[in-house]
């Protein structure tokens, strides 16, 4: 009798904690006949090898470890199946890809990226934010106004002295409106949830404020799947993802606006889709299989 195929789902302390997909997925892809479990992607002890595929799901202090968690990600691919694949964890997890989907003509907010040792230029009027490059759970990001360039610079000298490149992007005026986090699993629209506004203080960098508020169901317009086909079509790489956050914003002519890809630890808020779950515990089950 063969034995089922073991399927990880990678994760991390903190997800462990607060992953409200990750119980979901486990329970889907045992129902389905999978040795599924979920670990730290940091834990010595475990042996990925002996799994038949790896999912990264909420390896969400990934940030903090970077060029580990990329040395990590190579190593599991060089041992079994990693979706989503190590190439695209190192091109995704570095915010320089928006530069990459604007030259592809994607429209994308406005990114101006401030490496260190770089003159820095902020914003002469309106409102802008500003975060590092690499970055999860919209970490070491704040909100800023025209008149308070002396914050931001301090912000961003900070994260140069981290050995982060900063990022600076308008904020746009129709933010308030919610962003919206469209779902792809397989290349194929699953679902998507509208979200409120992250950055409701100004001047703040607060890395405990919530990542999602006030998740509603949203029912994606034409040209916010065109959008979202757009970006994936411009990823580098293999098709089909196992998976995929397109998240967008109104820009202030009132047309859809990429904000970021979500390719490598993305919620994909299956408490909201039941039929996203049996999507993705399939896929997982059917891609492990393969390669069993």
């Amino acid at each position: 009798m063969t034995a089922p195929a073991r399927v990880a789902l990678a994760t991390s302390a903190m997800g462990l904690a607060f992953d409200a997909d990750l119980p979901l997925m486990l329970e889907a892809l045992r129902a389905r006949g999978v040795d599924a479990v979920a670990a730290p992607w940091d834990a010595q002890s475990f042996d990925w090898s002996q799994c038949a595929a790896v999912v990264i799901r909420s390896t969400w202090d990934y940030a903090e470890r970077w060029p580990e968690y990329l040395a990590w990600a190579d190593a599991v691919q060089g041992a079994t199946r990693l979706d989503n694949p190590a190439g695209l964890v190192r091109w995704n997890t570095d915010k320089r890809y928006l530069g990459e989907l604007a030259g592809c003509g994607v429209p994308v907010v406005p990114t101006r990226f401030i490496a260190p040792g770089e003159a820095l230029v902020l914003p002469e009027h309106g409102q802008f934010v500003v975060k590092p490059a690499v970055s999860a759970g919209s970490r070491d990001t704040a909100r800023y106004a025209e008149h308070h360039h002396d914050l931001a610079a301090g912000h961003v000298a900070a994260l140069h002295a981290a050995g982060s490149t900063a990022m600076v992007q308008p904020y746009l005026s129709r933010i308030d409106e919610g962003e919206r986090a469209l779902v792809f699993l397989g290349g194929v629209f699953s679902h998507a949830l509208r979200k409120g506004p992250v950055l409701t203080d100004v001047g703040v960098v607060d890395n405990d404020r919530a990542p999602h508020p006030d998740l509603v169901p949203h029912r994606a317009s034409t040209a916010e799947l065109a959008l979202a086909g757009a970006a994936l079509a411009a990823v580098p790489g293999a098709r089909p993802l196992l998976f995929a956050r397109v998240d967008i914003a109104t820009a202030d002519d009132g047309t859809p606006v990429l904000m970021e890809l979500e390719l490598v630890e993305p919620n994909l808020f299956m408490a909201h889709s039941e039929h996203g779950l049996r999507r993705f515990a399939d896929l997982v089950r059917e891609r492990a299989a393969a390669d069993h």
